[in-house]
């Protein structure tokens, strides 16, 4: 069974902090640095290091611009009065996060300050460059719509603060770079680290305002609560002045979140801290756990909650509610089915049942409305025993198969996976009924 990654996001979360956190849990180094240097775009070069945060050793991963970006600058993204900032070499680069986005027109131009003896001059990148830029990078096809998906939240995110379409959102291009590399980096350690359980229970943010080119905007800044609302992802607000969150960080969060709530008992396999450039009252520390069930779930008979959503829906087309099923599995649902009711007036329709936990009961929810013509959703709590249940990995004539392995009482059951039976009935073009008995056997046999 593969790790859960848990994310404990106290001091918040950045796209540096979880990159960094993210090679201390053990992604590999030398992956990422092939994928940056494949990127058809320069101007940055990356250090991986260890810094000391509040006497911990933690990773820090520091996306470097041969363009400065004053972005750590904490006085200027803080100022003690709203009085304007001194003019500085960077002013038309983003203060606030390093992608700050603007609706300008293609081909305008800005011009920088004097300050070293010469004049600087920075285009815009649109959503779709850079998801051309994604594209053309060498890694692997999960990797890169992992990292589209991010880019594309994080551009609605921006497109609904600037009152813009996607479009017509540029990125300038100096804080661009700083957030491709992030973005896709993220994504890169996520893929070769195997991830695809995330639970990330709230995001701490804090309070106050932060300075950026278009002035002094309130914690969280319109992008990031446009993601968190999006997406539903709790968040609790601190008494500490400044941003924990940035947009890069929640639409990392966003994109990969798949549960809110971590298990009652949990094992933890390896720990990687990731650290913040900021410096707050708090230290910057994205904390990253891989987690696997303990030993106490394996061996005892489990008990829970579970909700079930409940609609009935008579003027939807069977195409509708396969979509939806796909889309409720994907958004994390434990089990959907529909079946044929009679409703009033003697009309044909179907009950729409969804089994969930209550974290994703609003994102659950949201799809069933989005997608499906209903207006109303019964909800029921229910309370149910789980066996304890293992994925093990065999060998069998046909190779490596995932065999699910259940106890209760002494009395243990072993199971072949259905996604491995289809894989071999696909390769040796067996039916299913014969291939099915003889992995059971064989499952049977290994896992007595």
């Amino acid at each position: 069974m593969k790790p859960t990654l848990y994310l404990e996001c106290a001091s918040g979360i950045s796209g540096d902090m979880t990159v960094a956190a993210l090679l201390d849990l053990g992604a590999d180094q030398s992956v990422l640095e092939h994928v940056l240097n494949s990127l058809p775009i320069d101007g940055f070069t990356v250090k991986v290091s260890r810094v000391k945060k509040a006497g911990l050793d933690v990773c820090d991963f520091d996306v470097i611009l041969e363009q400065e970006n004053h972005d750590h600058d904490m006085e200027y993204l803080h100022p003690a009065s709203d009085a304007a900032p001194a003019p500085r070499a960077d002013a038309s680069a983003p203060e606030h996060d390093s992608h700050e986005a603007h609706t300008h027109p293609h081909g305008h131009r800005h011009t920088q300050g004097q300050e070293h003896g010469h004049a600087h001059h920075h285009m815009h990148r649109g959503l779709s460059d850079i998801l051309s830029i994604i594209q053309k990078a060498d890694m692997t096809a999960r990797a890169k719509q992992l990292a589209v998906q991010i880019f594309t939240i994080l551009a609605e995110a921006e497109a609904k603060a600037h009152g813009t379409s996607l479009e017509e959102v540029h990125f300038h291009e100096v804080g661009a770079v700083d957030s491709i590399v992030d973005i896709i980096s993220a994504a890169v350690c996520l893929d070769n680290l195997d991830i695809t359980d995330v639970i990330l229970p709230v995001l701490q943010e804090g309070s106050g305002t932060i300075r950026c080119q278009h002035g002094i905007l309130p914690i969280p800044v319109p992008a990031t609560a446009n993601i968190i609302e999006k997406y539903q992802i709790p968040i609790r607000v601190s008494q500490t002045q400044g941003e924990f969150v940035t947009p890069s960080g929640a639409a990392i969060a966003a994109a990969i979140r798949t549960k809110g709530r971590l298990p009652d008992a949990f094992r933890i396999v390896r720990t990687g801290l990731g650290g913040g450039k900021r410096a707050y009252e708090r230290p910057s520390i994205l904390r990253a756990m891989l987690i696997e069930p303990s030993d106490t779930q394996q061996d005892t008979i489990g008990n829970d909650v579970i909700y079930k959503l409940e609609t009935n829906i008579d003027d939807c087309t069977g195409e509708m509610l396969g979509y939806v099923m796909e889309c409720l599995f994907d958004a994390g649902a434990k089990d959907v089915h529909y079946f044929p009711v009679y409703m009033k007036k003697n009309r044909p329709a179907y009950q729409l049942n969804v089994l969930c936990t209550q974290d994703d009961i609003p994102r659950l929810e949201q799809i069933i409305f989005r997608q499906t013509t209903t207006i109303g959703i019964r909800r029921q709590r229910m309370e149910r025993s789980l066996l304890p249940r293992s994925i093990k990995t065999i060998q069998t004539e046909y190779g490596e198969i995932q065999v699910k392995i259940c106890e209760t009482g002494g009395y243990r059951q072993a199971y072949p996976e259905y996604e491995s039976v289809a894989r071999i009935c696909r390769q040796t073009g067996g039916s299913f009924p014969d291939i099915y008995r003889k992995l059971l056997e064989t499952s049977q046999k290994q896992c007595p």
